[in-house]
């Protein structure tokens, strides 16, 4: 069935009310993107077809999370390739509204505040990049929400899918979710990269070829902590920064490990002991004028 494209809330409502009767359906998904969309949007709209009877995908780039307006502006809108992704996967609704209709009185004077959890690693870097996505998310959760659906069946199942990597927001939302009781289920969906292990991202088209060979450097040194830590052995995370500062077309942002839920440092296990247990690798880098986030989940 072809994608239906609406730019209106009052849109969004009744046609994914009409398809969850018309499916007799008792589930549905919503994808939130930005737009720009790769092989990483894809497994996220891939998921939320095979775990739902209705699948909304969002195309919206958001103001209030760019602290540059030229960062901003030159965010690329690729709307018609957007769509025939979303399409080929399955999605059922794009809702691709305007800054107006989701900030319909201008910039919102009340904003969800990321806290303690939204200060470190992006959000240093990026002050009230956080502030401005969680608000954002929290309007198109809302927006997503299903009707009623089939008579008698009560609600149906809601849930969202995030990237795992963009760990830190991925992070937030699950935090926000719980903390403000929002009747959604977040899945968040592994880090899809290319075939050199590059994560994909909307900004790798920003890279010349010799930045985006640098930047295989973030990569490979995630891949060895992850070695390390399947083997329990000590993460040794001195030598994997050095890898990366090795690289001159790379300026280092970040690297560390952490609880995976708090993105507190680990205290310990990082760099003379035997790695055990469940951690997160993060990293951030400049490459060139581009920059890069990764991350890798640890296990032992």
């Amino acid at each position: 069935m072809p994608i239906k494209l609406v730019t209106t809330v009052a849109e969004l409502h009744t046609e994914s009310a009409r398809l969850l009767t018309a499916k007799a359906g008792t589930s549905q998904g919503l994808v939130p993107t930005m737009g720009a969309l790769h092989e990483g949007h894809a497994a996220l709209a891939r998921a939320a077809v095979g775990q739902n009877d209705v699948v909304v995908a969002t195309v919206f780039v958001n103001p209030l999370q760019f602290g540059d307006a030229v960062d901003l502006d030159r965010y690329p809108r690729t709307l018609d390739a957007d769509l025939a992704l979303l399409e080929a996967e399955g999605v059922d609704l794009a809702f691709a509204p305007s800054v107006e209709e989701v900030y319909p009185g201008g910039e919102p004077l009340v904003r969800i505040t990321s806290g303690r959890l939204g200060e470190k690693w992006e959000g240093a870097s990026r002050p009230g990049h956080f502030d401005g996505a969680l608000t954002v998310v929290a309007k198109l959760l809302h927006y997503g929400l299903p009707a009623a659906g089939v008579a008698g069946a009560g609600l149906p199942a809601y849930r969202a899918y995030f990237g795992q990597k963009d760990a830190q927001q991925l992070a937030l939302v699950r935090r926000m979710v719980a903390d403000l009781n929002f009747p959604v289920e977040i899945v968040g969906v592994p880090t899809v990269r290319s075939a050199d292990g590059l994560a994909l991202s909307s900004r790798n088209r920003f890279l010349s070829d010799d930045e985006r060979e640098a930047a295989l450097v973030l990569s490979r040194a995630l891949h060895l902590l992850e070695e390390r830590a399947a083997a329990r052995e000590p993460l040794d995370l001195d030598s994997a920064v050095a890898l990366v500062e090795s690289q001159p077309l790379v300026a280092l942002d970040y690297f560390d490990v952490v609880d995976p839920a708090t993105l507190e440092p680990l205290a310990e296990n990082c760099r003379e002991t035997p790695f055990r247990g469940e951690a997160l690798a993060l990293i951030a880098a400049k490459v060139g004028p581009v920059r890069l986030i990764d991350n890798v989940p640890l296990s032992s």
